[in-house]
């Protein structure tokens, strides 16, 4: 997985870019500049980024292979959603809500994604994931064996790594003895400090308007340790890096070291979630990577 002798892979989310699609990009000028800043992995979400979903054209999907030959890139991981508020009155079914990942496993499978992030509905203030989840998941697990596809379920602040939800998570694992099954970290988590994103339509952002997130403790990287056995990606979420290539809100050197350390050769794939303005993204994703690659580098030179 590693590339550019790096130990992980280095990816770029196309949610990176959400200010700029449809304003002064569009998917495939995107694509092209994760290309250009020189990562090798590309995520997607399926609903945002493919024309027609869940139905793309024949075309659509010669063009995805053939532009992804062409870059360089290796289709890492697909953002699917289980929208239990979906029907209104009423909750998803556990069947309705497996029936819904399979059809985005399959996508997923059709394009060449290893990994499938399926965002479920929440149930209370604390983020309790509702229960159709493991039933749905688990009727899922052969087909994504079929596929080679891991479902890998977020771990997003304000959800901690020390938590209810990540329990369940690893329990479910345990129980069902699977490999298509493992956690994503959004390292997120790690903030060292509070961003205030300005910019954008802050009404549906929680924490900027009426939704309030429940108050956590910030996260020790050292939590992150007790689950990279379980860890399967790594969204390197962050939100701002100076002109000096410092991150101020993310403890990049203690992140990778845990990764590092642990053996880990599978993707980091960088999500911009700065300030809500248009071209920021392809600056700030360009200053992230120079900063991880300087990291790493580093560490090679101890």
């Amino acid at each position: 997985m590693s590339t550019d002798n790096l130990p992980f892979g280095l990816g770029v989310s196309l949610y990176s870019y959400t200010e700029d699609l449809g304003v002064t990009m569009t998917v495939e000028d995107c694509i092209e500049d994760v290309a250009d800043l020189g990562a090798k992995g590309l995520e997607i979400l399926g609903e945002g980024h493919i024309a027609d979903y869940p139905n793309p054209s024949t075309a659509w999907i010669d063009a995805w292979f053939a532009r992804n030959e062409r870059l360089g890139l290796t289709p890492t991981l697909y953002g699917s959603w289980i929208d239990t508020r979906r029907f209104p009155g009423r909750g998803m079914t556990a069947a309705e809500g497996a029936a819904q990942l399979a059809l985005d496993l399959r996508l997923a499978g059709r394009l060449g994604f290893s990994f499938v992030r399926p965002k479920i509905g929440v149930i209370s203030g604390d983020l309790q994931v509702d229960p159709i989840w493991q039933e749905a998941v688990e009727r899922n697990l052969e087909l994504a064996e079929e596929l080679g596809i891991v479902i890998c379920p977020e771990i997003h602040w304000p959800t901690v790594i020390r938590s209810p939800v990540v329990e369940e998570y690893l329990e479910f694992k345990e129980r069902t003895g699977t490999s298509q099954f493992g956690l994503l970290i959004d390292t997120g988590v790690f903030d060292v400090q509070r961003f205030h994103a300005r910019g954008g339509s802050a009404s549906f952002r929680m924490g900027d308007g009426g939704a309030m997130p429940p108050d956590v403790p910030f996260v020790p990287v050292s939590d992150l340790a007790e689950v990279m056995e379980h860890t399967v990606y790594f969204q390197a979420k962050f939100y701002e890096v100076d002109d000096d290539l410092v991150d101020h809100y993310l403890p990049w050197r203690e992140i990778i070291d845990v990764v590092v350390d642990s053996g880990y050769t599978g993707w980091l794939s960088s999500e911009y979630e700065g300030h809500h303005v248009p071209y920021r993204a392809a600056d700030q994703l360009r200053r992230q990577h120079a900063l991880i690659r300087s990291i790493a580098a580093e560490r090679t030179e101890r």
